[in-house]
């Protein structure tokens, strides 16, 4: 009993119901101030309060400034910036049989192998880096939706990249106001970055075309496997040329595995034909026949010009002459100006030297009658006498010296040198007028038959690629003449300079071949 209840001394009393809290501690009557207070969650040790992304400021290092951004964007799992994997270095055939141990490692399923083999699947920002500095060169983007939040972070994050040269997005899930957003960020990235690939990303009203306005920088474009078919092709012929204006910065536009067909084609060779800056084009694996490659054939060789084409022509004609009668009037004006301050200026030059050698002989000869004077006196003049006499020459030599060479240096030296400099300026006026002129291909010489005029042609291009579509024995004819055509005029001992036309042209995997008997 005793030993009971000892026991039951120690024991804790039992809380009353009043003074039990919901957590199940025990608390006295005196804290029901403390008790009523709401309790506060301290944080715990290491986390932080998320901070704005519109203070950070970035450091040019991708890896850190895209995970720290993205934190304070709210993101808790994201993607990581790794460098691109090389295949050759990563994948290799072993001849060596896999031992026991690898078996079970193998066969085993435990968490850690399934993420192991299942992480390069996971998103990643690939990076290809300089070998030197080790700078990001490119970026690549592959498997994964990006989102227009991310989208916000690369705004931030690559225009502080000097070395970036090109952006990779396949399969990106992009729609059109995320297309809208990355065009936006193009201009802010360094002007080194010219190589944009958009490949696997399918639009509904494929507004591609806007990757090439007129202030667009992009030179090297992919647009393969987006489905594009002839609404597209106008759509990006358009973008390329018009009447008015022109692409003149992309050079390479990769169009292949896509749905264009012989009016699409048709669209693409119309944007050819005042286009003057693209050298290499790809329509493979497309659905274009003989009607369209006959299209594209036709605008390698000398073509006629529609009727807005000759409108627009003779309008450029009558600017460029009254440019150059303007120019030729002010030149003129300058010279006769010119002429007239040199004549002036030889006129004050002897009037002012008619002026000296008066005013030489009239000293001369108050000098001869001082020295007769001098003489009648002989030599009991006074030293005194003298000096005022000696002054004189003295003063009028100074004014001799000093009036003619101030009067000749504001007169002489800066008027020349205006005149020198308007005549440059008006000569490097002149050239740029009639360089940026002749980059209108609607100026280039033409060819009169009968009653029509020819253009010579786009001989710009220099590389076509139209393998796997459907051309046949009537397609090849269109290029081999054009083909002959351009070897032609080559030859001719005329063209020295300039453009010289297709060194490349891929017609394999013809598709009347497959179909013959």
């Amino acid at each position: 009993m005793s030993g009971e209840a000892s026991a039951q001394g120690t024991s804790p009393r039992a809380p009353r119901p009043a003074t039990q809290k919901s957590s199940g501690t025990v608390s006295k009557k005196g804290d029901r101030g403390a008790k009523e207070k709401p309790v506060t969650v301290l944080p715990q040790v290491g986390e932080e309060e998320p901070k704005n992304p519109e203070e950070y400021q970035c450091t040019g290092s991708l890896e850190t400034d895209f995970a720290e951004l993205c934190k304070r964007s709210g993101y808790t799992d994201f993607p990581k910036v790794v460098t691109r994997p090389h295949p050759h270095s990563n994948f290799f055939l072993s001849s060596e049989k896999p031992t026991l141990d690898d078996q079970r490692l193998s066969g085993s399923c435990s968490l850690n192998s399934v993420e192991s083999k299942y992480v390069y699947f996971r998103p990643t920002v690939q990076v290809e880096l300089d070998s030197e500095d080790k700078s990001v060169k490119e970026i690549y983007i592959r498997g994964w939706k990006v989102e227009e939040q991310i989208l916000g972070i690369f705004s931030k994050c690559l225009p502080p990249l000097s070395q970036l040269q090109a952006i990779n997005l396949w399969k990106a899930g992009l729609t059109e106001k995320s297309l809208d957003i990355f065009i936006a960020l193009l201009p802010l990235c360094s002007p080194t970055l010219r190589k944009v690939s958009l490949e696997g990303n399918p639009l509904p009203e494929q507004s591609y075309h806007k990757l090439l306005s007129l202030d667009s920088t992009v030179v090297y474009l992919s647009l393969r496997n987006n489905t594009i078919d002839d609404h597209g092709a106008q759509l990006l012929g358009r973008a390329l040329s018009t009447l008015h204006c022109c692409n003149r910065t992309l050079i390479s536009l990769n169009l292949g595995f896509n749905h264009i067909g012989d009016e699409g084609a048709g669209y693409i060779a119309n944007g050819l034909r005042l286009n003057r800056s693209l050298l290499w084009l790809s329509l493979a694996h497309n659905r274009i026949q003989d009607k369209g490659a006959l299209k594209l054939a036709e605008v390698l060789r000398p073509f006629e010009l529609e009727h807005r084409e000759l409108v627009e022509r003779r309008r450029l004609l009558l600017a460029k002459g009254a440019q150059e009668r303007s120019g030729s009037m002010d030149h003129e004006k300058n010279q006769l100006t010119g002429v007239i301050s040199v004549a002036l200026v030889d006129k004050t030059e002897k009037m002012q030297a008619v002026k000296t050698a008066k005013a030489l002989g009239k000293k001369k000869e108050k000098s001869g009658e001082v020295v007769k004077k001098e003489e009648k006196l002989g030599s009991g003049q006074s030293p005194i006498q003298g000096t005022p006499k000696k002054e004189d020459p003295t003063k009028a030599g100074k004014g001799k010296v000093t009036i003619p060479e101030q009067k000749v240096t504001k007169g002489k030296g800066p008027k020349m040198g205006n005149k020198e400099k308007r005549s440059i300026l008006l000569d490097s006026e002149q050239l740029v007028a009639e360089a940026t002129d002749m980059l209108n291909p609607l100026l280039e010489p033409v060819e009169h038959r009968d009653g029509k005029v020819f253009m010579a042609g786009n001989k710009v291009l220099l590389y076509l690629n139209l393998v796997r579509n459907r051309i046949t024995e009537v397609g090849l004819d269109g290029f081999l003449t054009t083909v002959q055509y351009q070897a032609q005029f080559l030859k001719s001992k005329s063209v020295s300079k300039g453009p010289v036309g297709l060194l490349r042209l891929c017609l394999a995997d013809y598709w009347y071949l497959e179909h013959l008997d």
